[in-house]
């Protein structure tokens, strides 16, 4: 037997609808709604599987997207991407690794339901107009003109500095071992002087409810933690694509994404909703 199209896409239909709605739990949604209505479909009639499948689960997606945003205006605090624990292989198609870490997540959630879902089908899948605006139900024309403000407004907020994979893992392990042993020089020593922090607790743990701003204060934050717990455990992993952090607080587990740009590091991102963090012990396979 041949595998199904959906089987055998399902790497990709994910990463499209995870991109999308920055939740792994909510892609998956998706994708079990999306199954159903392939399941219905006479499979003999579909030239392009990809193709097909890809517009199901962003017409599925974007109809999530709607409630979502409605829902992510009543969270308490900050609301960060749900994090992945990913194998570096992700790392070598750098389009898609930048695609899925936190800092693009992050801009991408400043966009609209439509704008969003025609920048990852553009830019990241390079989707042809016309199979976008069937997937989105605008004319192809319409998707031109929303994939040109996507793309600018997108340029005008992400991170300048592209940075290698090796650099990243060694700011990282430098602040990771300044954070374990909360020595505040050394963490000043390797974070940029504007930089911020922005933590996400969901009002189920301790997190600030709003970002923190330079260096003096988000190192002062920082050093702190390892006075006031017990036991502060750190691990490098691959989170997103990128080399990054697992932390424990006295047992109760934390994710760390880091934005690095000339060697310093200018964003913090910590995740400490504890209804985030189910996917950090088994790899997800992402793809485009």
């Amino acid at each position: 037997m041949t595998q199904d199209p959906f089987v055998a896409h399902r790497s990709v239909l994910f990463t499209v609808a995870y991109e999308m709605l920055g939740s792994a739990a909510d892609a998956e949604d998706v994708l079990q709604e999306s199954w159903l209505r392939w399941a219905d479909v006479d499979h003999a009639q579909v030239r392009e599987p990809r193709a097909y499948l890809i517009r199901i689960v962003t017409r599925q997606a974007l109809n999530r997207l709607r409630t979502l945003s409605r829902r992510r205006e009543d969270y308490v605090g900050e609301w960060l991407p749900e994090p992945l624990l990913t194998s570096p292989d992700v790392a070598e198609d750098v389009e898609l690794a930048e695609s899925v870490s936190f800092a693009m997540l992050t801009v991408l959630e400043t966009l609209g339901p439509v704008e969003r879902a025609v920048f990852v089908l553009r830019e990241v899948f390079d989707l042809p107009y016309g199979e976008i605006a069937e997937a989105t139900g605008k004319s192809a024309a319409a998707v031109r003109q929303t994939a040109r403000r996507a793309r600018e407004h997108v340029a005008a907020r992400r991170p300048r500095v592209r940075v290698s994979r090796s650099e990243q893992r060694a700011v990282l392990d430098r602040f990771l071992v300044a954070l374990r042993t909360g020595r505040l020089q050394e963490l000043l020593d390797v974070m940029a002087p504007d930089v911020v922090m922005i933590a996400d607790g969901g009002g189920l743990v301790t997190a600030s409810l709003t970002p923190i701003h330079g260096a003096d204060v988000v190192g002062k934050v920082l050093a702190r933690a390892n006075q006031v717990v017990a036991a502060l455990d750190t691990t490098a992993v691959w989170l997103n694509g990128a080399p990054a952090g697992r932390v424990r607080f006295d047992g109760e587990p934390a994710a760390v994404s880091l934005v690095v740009e000339n060697g310093r590091i200018t964003r913090i991102y910590v995740v400490r909703n504890p209804r985030k963090l189910t996917r950090l012990d088994d790899l997800t396979e992402l793809a485009r």
